[in-house]
């Protein structure tokens, strides 16, 4: 998996794992959980899920997995490096355990269900595996493996949203967070599994969200981002079919909690946005201006294959209306290279694409064959793995040009940012993002601190990052 310019945590499939934490219980059973993510913002969602869930049950958690009673990798299956590093991971988790057999090693998500059978019987790597829709299942599988048993719930369902359970807020700054809005995916890409992973879209109660929101505003965060793997298909109706929420209703909600609530989403896929979706954002300032949009593929054909249900005119279209009724929306967006059957004419139309866009910032992988997809079972992966390599070192290169360029546009404009904390590279700096999504980085000064918004003049960039100043 290779990526560029990386623009928040929303998308955050570069980053390693990470220990997340939490405060003491009231009710502490004396044994400690360590949770590590993977993959997409809705794997780290699901963690503080977790975290809540097994909080109540009187679990504490811990940063260092060597001291924890309880280990959990929460997983990804959309690239095949994901697997490789999940793999690699439980077996250093296993040479712990050997050192402390009452230690309890269980993996979570998405590649719970696909690859149960390997990591419980055939590689011995873990006790217990449980898929995304069966989390309030843990403290139950948790005795189970207790009593000497393996445990595994990997049943997914039509109904469960966690729409009651208050996340853990883990790995925060406790400025920004996320906010599950639904669950699960109806689209059956030919390359991806979230569907058989995920299961079924269901969307989560409106006001529920909205709760959530309230409640985070109140405990000072200053920023949310509403997750769903298409959130354009976000559909909620009351029991009694009164109240009817789409995505833009919801959107316009959030953004009502207060003019001081940023509000982001992701991921907004080509064939659902609509009009009314841009107009609520052009309507609320609060309402970033950053749209990710995949377009996986520039070429028709090649979409077609991939079953996206949209094909390059409509592509282009969306991205007109975007430019019409946003002016200052920045647009990011996924590619695949080499997919399946695609010709060196149907990769110039991906770079077309590009220039025709001219993306802030951009995903980019070469195609791998996931096991069960409808590609894997339709079409042979028949790209030699040079030409994929190939083309997509043409495509980094490309946007690379194209976000130094978007980033060049910002210079000497007064951008509003959200202070996050300290920049990686000195403590003299702060940095936070603008309403595109850029990161900025500023000198720190006694008049604002993390959690504030300042305005910044930009002038200058590098690539992809925004430096400034501060100015009334």
């Amino acid at each position: 998996m290779l990526e560029l310019n990386i623009p928040s945590k929303e998308h955050d499939e570069a980053r390693q794992g990470e220990a997340l934490m939490l405060e003491a219980t009231k009710n502490n059973n004396g044994r400690k959980l360590y949770i590590e993510s993977y993959g997409c913002a809705m794997n780290f969602s699901d963690s503080e899920i977790v975290a809540s869930i097994l909080a109540d049950d009187g679990f504490v958690t811990t940063a260092d997995f060597t001291e924890a009673d309880i280990v959990f990798i929460n997983t990804c299956s959309i690239r095949e490096n994901a697997e490789v590093r999940v793999r690699n991971r439980l077996k250093q988790f296993s040479a712990s355990k050997a050192k402390n057999p009452g230690m309890i090693v269980g993996v979570l998500g998405c590649m719970a269900e696909r690859l149960k059978a390997k990591f419980l019987e055939e590689e011995k790597l873990v006790d217990v595996v449980v898929g995304p829709d069966a989390y309030r299942d843990l403290p139950n599988l948790i005795n189970k493996v207790d009593d000497g048993n393996k445990a595994v719930n990997v049943l997914l369902s039509r109904e469960e949203t966690y729409a009651d359970i208050n996340p853990v807020r883990l790995n925060s700054n406790g400025i920004s967070a996320f906010i599950s809005i639904m669950r699960g995916c109806d689209n059956m890409c030919s390359f991806c599994v979230v569907p058989f992973t995920r299961g079924r879209e269901r969307s989560r109660d409106a006001h529920s969200v909205v709760k959530e929101a309230q409640d985070l505003f109140a405990a000072g965060y200053r920023e949310v981002t509403l997750l769903g793997q298409n959130v354009d298909s976000y559909k909620w109706a009351s029991e009694d079919g009164t109240e009817k929420v789409n995505f833009a209703q919801l959107l316009e909600m959030v953004a009502l909690v207060s003019p001081d609530l940023r509000v982001r989403f992701s991921t907004s896929h080509p064939k659902d946005i609509t009009d009314e979706v841009l107009h609520t954002i052009a309507k609320y300032e609060n309402i970033c201006n950053y749209i990710h949009l995949p377009v996986q593929s520039g070429n028709s054909r090649v979409l077609e294959i991939m079953n996206r249900t949209y094909d390059r005119q409509w592509y282009m279209e969306r991205v007109e209306a975007i430019r019409r009724i946003i002016p200052e929306c920045a647009i990011s967006t996924d590619i695949i290279t080499g997919f399946c059957s695609e010709t060196e004419e149907e990769h110039q139309d991906t770079l077309s694409m590009m220039d025709f866009v001219k993306y802030e910032f951009a995903y980019m992988f070469s195609y791998s064959e996931r096991p069960g997809t409808p590609a894997a079972k339709k079409f042979k992966d028949d790209i030699p793995e040079d030409v994929k390599q190939r083309r997509l070192e043409e495509v980094i290169a490309k946007q690379q040009i194209h976000s130094h360029y978007r980033a060049q546009q910002r210079i000497g404009k007064v951008e509003k940012v959200l202070i996050e904390g300290f920049s990686k590279k000195s403590k003299n700096d702060y940095c936070g993002r603008s309403d595109q999504n850029f990161m900025v980085i500023f000198p720190v000064g006694d008049a604002y601190k993390p959690g504030d918004y300042v305005n910044v003049l930009v002038e200058k960039t590098t690539t992809a990052t925004l430096i400034g100043k501060v100015v009334e």
